[in-house]
């Protein structure tokens, strides 16, 4: 057999790794559901997408992937929504956003983890394939100062020059990072998490932070794996163009990979990314009444 033969046996016979894309979602949001959805279908569609329940009100959320075509998937969350309540014992219905971490419980060997008040813009697919253990372990959109950590920060050396991250987008592996690491980190220092975490109606994103900060995990952003990938993706964004077929560019003429409406307290209208926000609901809209149309016509 030439070299050719042997190298193509060889990748015949190497297991395939199982990528994925995951956000939570209810009915509750189910007016950026639509949205993400559509986006989803229009530039990720051949990555299959994985949505978890944040609550049990998720009737419209079901129906709705089933249209799509997307895992509406139940991981147990016994033990997670346990952490949650044991962390945060006032806040029943915030806490539930822990359960963005049940992404790490899916039949993936990477997945890449967003919120839904997201549109993704780009094929998101290119991060599969970067994560290098002890080099590249945590992908993020950008390094963030503020909603992370308080001032008592600086008394731990675990926590100096870290990057910290906004993660409502990030990039792993399970064989990274799981679940049982993360119950083992808070196991074993709960009291430091308090201690160090900022307040204000903060759940998942500080404890993403303090976890993998405490692990020594090698968090990159998005620049660092991709040559002309943007870590813009702030509803906010100035300075953003658009480029031959409509998709977003930041400042620097780099690649903006999805917008995110974080901290938004309304619906998107006139800022410079809302157009593609509305129109990825008027699609998703226009979808959904012809897949009913269609149901009715059978009967």
């Amino acid at each position: 057999m030439s070299e050719n033969g042997k190298a193509d046996a060889l990748t015949r016979d190497m297991p395939q790794k199982a990528y994925g894309i995951a956000t939570i979602a209810n009915d509750k949001v189910y007016d950026w559901l639509l949205p993400f959805l559509e986006s989803w279908a229009v530039t990720n569609r051949a990555t299959p997408l994985y949505v978890i329940p944040y609550d049990d009100n998720c009737a419209k959320t079901r129906a709705a992937c089933e249209i799509y075509g997307a895992h509406f998937v139940e991981p147990d969350h016994q033990a997670l929504d346990a952490l949650a309540k044991r962390l945060y014992p006032l806040f029943p219905n915030h806490r539930r956003r822990l359960r963005k971490f049940l992404s790490l419980a899916l039949p993936l060997d990477e997945v890449i983890y967003v919120d839904v008040d997201i549109v993704l813009v780009r094929d998101m697919s290119v991060f599969f394939g970067k994560l290098r253990p002890g080099e590249v372990d945590f992908i993020v959109a950008s390094p963030v100062e503020t909603y992370v950590y308080n001032k008592k920060r600086p008394n731990y050396p675990f926590l100096k020059d870290v990057i910290c991250f906004n993660d409502g987008f990030f990039v792993t592996a399970k064989s990274i990072l799981s679940l049982d690491d993360i119950y083992a980190v808070i196991d074993k220092d709960e009291a430091i998490f308090h201690t160090v975490r900022q307040r204000g109606m903060l759940f998942a994103q500080p404890l993403t932070n303090f976890v993998t900060h405490y692990k020594g995990m090698k968090i990159v952003p998005i620049p660092g794996v991709l040559d002309n990938g943007s870590s813009e993706s702030f509803y906010k964004a100035e300075g953003v163009t658009f480029d031959a077929e409509g998709w977003p560019l930041d400042q620097y003429g780099k690649d903006i990979y999805f917008v995110h409406w974080a901290g938004a307290t309304s619906l998107p209208k006139k800022r410079v990314f809302d157009d593609l926000w509305l129109k990825f609901t008027a699609a998703a809209v226009a979808r959904l009444e012809l897949a009913k149309t269609k149901m009715l016509s059978r009967v």
